[in-house]
């Protein structure tokens, strides 16, 4: 199957439609959030509405999890915590009610699926060989794939138990069908590996092939609507250098 694998929205309407477009020049079957529709961005409603028309599957992130009172928002950056205050004073109800019934985690798929990591499916930032490593262990699955960090990352364990790891530049092509692995497909909404152009992994699991793909969208108007909506200037700044 081929499956679109995508992270990290955060109200970014301009980027989710952007990588939408590409994922259906893919002939993708199935598309795949792994969390976080809602957060730094000032159009949760139209984004949680795409995703309920289009995504065959969403996981819950942090930032959905804040909003719907489940996590407290005394856990969040200044910048994250103004950014939850306006989504929980400006979503409406179906998108409140969309987002109360995802959970952070589905390991039982194949790919095995967390919001942020096997032990830690809500908060914990997966960067270093050493914590993939430990979350593999944990792993139901041989493939598994997060999101949260924002940035597009690859880890594999061979067969004799050595793990390797790096970031995942645009056209990346891996041959996943040996090992073990922990996939990122980086962030749709808000990426932060240098490069902003919107991120999101191609995984077909019939050759267990995966291909990190990045697509270019208007950050004008998405940084337009962060600054009309009265959020912190500097969620739409970071946007432009994909930070």
């Amino acid at each position: 199957m081929r499956i679109a694998l995508l992270s990290d929205v955060h109200g970014n309407l301009p980027a989710f439609q952007a990588v939408l477009a590409d994922v259906d020049s893919q002939s993708v079957e199935e598309i795949w959030c792994l969390g976080d529709l809602v957060g730094y961005g000032a159009e949760p409603d139209a984004c949680v509405q795409l995703a309920r028309e289009r995504c065959h599957l969403s996981l819950a992130g942090n930032h959905d999890l804040v909003v719907t009172g489940d996590i407290p928002i005394e856990d969040f950056s200044s910048g994250a915590a103004a950014a939850a205050r306006w989504t929980q004073e400006n979503i409406g109800a179906e998108t409140l009610a969309f987002l109360k019934g995802l959970s952070p985690a589905d390991p039982a798929r194949e790919p095995a699926l967390y919001h942020a990591s096997p032990r830690d499916p809500v908060w914990e930032y997966v960067l270093s060989t050493w914590q993939a490593a430990e979350c593999m262990d944990l792993m139901e699955g041989r493939v598994g794939a997060i999101g949260h960090s924002h940035v597009a990352l690859w880890f594999h364990r061979d067969g004799d138990g050595q793990v390797t790891g790096a970031t995942a530049e645009a056209g990346l092509e891996l041959d996943l069908s040996q090992g073990r692995w922990l996939l990122n497909p980086g962030g749709v909404g808000q990426p932060r590996d240098g490069d902003p152009r919107a991120a999101w992994l191609l995984l077909d699991t019939s050759t267990w092939r995966g291909t990190w793909r990045r697509v270019e969208y208007p950050i004008d108007l998405a940084a337009r609507a962060i600054e009309e909506a009265g959020l912190p200037r500097m969620l739409a700044e970071r946007l432009y250098s994909g930070q």
